[in-house]
């Protein structure tokens, strides 16, 4: 780290060692697409560093220091470390929060809000959970002195919910070709008994949102009887059951799997469905579409935005149209060569030094290019 200015950017690490979750995911791809943009860079006239806990492992940055604060503190709850521990010791620095939550006593700093879901579709979250993310939202959005979030269509919805005023937010959207750096993982195709270019990948979620039980639904049609529709991710076939879907026979449940297994199956994949009726950003469409994996999604949420026309587009509430979107992506093979095509030079507009970039920038104008 190059000594240049006292004023120091601390990126606040509490999301490493924590669960991964899609928006840690983004956190760290935007922490490392910054590292590699300091590196091309001649001394921008700050500090870099990645505040982190206590015996927390972090990734092997060459530009941005990893400061691990002092031991006596590891016993403190995570909340307690971001909201008092954190803004005390960094006192003097500029802290960006990437993953919604920040610290509220600290005013010199920038937080990413990827999304306002917990007003959009509060049956998607328990109330503690509303309540708490309702409860931080409205003070830093009034406290911190920039919001970003990922898409125009999350602007739009934190303006309209009073989260922060549209001067205030800076649009960041995410990249996808972390994928690309991705070795492949085939096994799950054995696994599960998949016939390349013959099933169908969505999201095993079962948020209301979400919207899968649409798929469910177009699944149990005599149209669809030779592709299965495969679910990745935590939730499971009870869990759908237990809420009242039927799940056809077709449907497989992969679990959880490692990002190679992930990008192995959406290599050999005919689609990727993704029925969101709301969503911040949509990651899963563009990754498989920089894999050269066709989309059908929903025409909802920065679905659109995202995916432009390089993706099918059904109505998330008629499984029949997803039926037919479904076997154009599969069997129109003209379309599904133009899908393909369409979704490669999509999904390359999409870039974590773009992000980087556009991330820094807001910071250094927030901060006075560090003068």
């Amino acid at each position: 780290m190059k000594s240049i200015a006292s004023k120091t950017i601390a990126f606040n690490g509490k999301f490493f060692g924590a669960a991964p979750t899609g928006v840690h995911r983004v956190a760290e791809q935007l922490v490392a697409a910054t590292d590699a943009l300091i590196g091309a860079q001649v001394g921008d006239g700050a500090n870099y560093a990645v505040i982190a806990r206590d015996r927390v492992a972090i990734p092997p940055y060459r530009n941005i220091l990893c400061v691990r604060e002092n031991p006596w503190v590891r016993r403190m709850h995570r909340i307690a470390w971001e909201q008092f521990y954190l803004p005390l010791a960094r006192r003097k620095d500029f802290i960006l929060n990437l993953c919604n939550l920040g610290p509220l006593l600290h005013r010199d700093s920038a937080t990413m809000i990827h999304d306002a879901q917990v007003y959009s579709a509060p049956e998607s979250y328990s109330l503690p959970f509303r309540l708490w993310y309702r409860f931080q939202f409205f003070f830093i959005g009034r406290r911190h002195r920039i919001i970003f979030t990922v898409s125009e269509f999350s602007k739009r919805e934190l303006v309209r919910y009073g989260v922060a005023s549209a001067n205030k937010i800076v649009v960041v959207h995410n990249g996808c070709d972390h994928v690309l750096q991705i070795r492949p993982d085939g096994r799950q195709l054995a696994v599960l008994s998949l016939k390349p270019r013959r099933y169908v990948l969505a999201l095993a979620n079962t948020q209301k949102h979400k919207n899968i039980g649409v798929l469910l639904k177009a699944f149990t049609g005599a149209e669809l009887k030779d592709v299965e529709l495969v679910l990745f991710g935590g939730a499971t076939q009870a869990d759908f059951q237990n809420l009242g879907y039927f799940v056809p026979p077709n449907v497989r449940f992969a679990g959880r799997i490692s990002d190679p297994e992930l990008v192995g199956l959406m290599i050999s994949a005919g689609a990727l469905a993704f029925p969101s009726v709301t969503e911040g950003f949509g990651l899963p469409p563009l990754e498989a579409m920089a894999l050269g994996c066709p989309v059908v999604a929903a025409p909802f949420g920065a679905l659109p935005e995202v995916c432009g026309g390089a993706a099918l587009y059904a109505d998330p509430f008629s499984p029949d149209a997803w039926r037919l979107n479904i076997i154009t992506a599969l069997d129109d093979e003209t379309m599904r060569q133009c899908l393909i095509s369409a979704g490669l030079q999509r999904a390359g507009d999409f870039t974590w030094k773009r992000a980087a970039r556009r991330l820094c920038e807001a910071v250094k104008n927030a901060n006075g290019e560090f003068a």
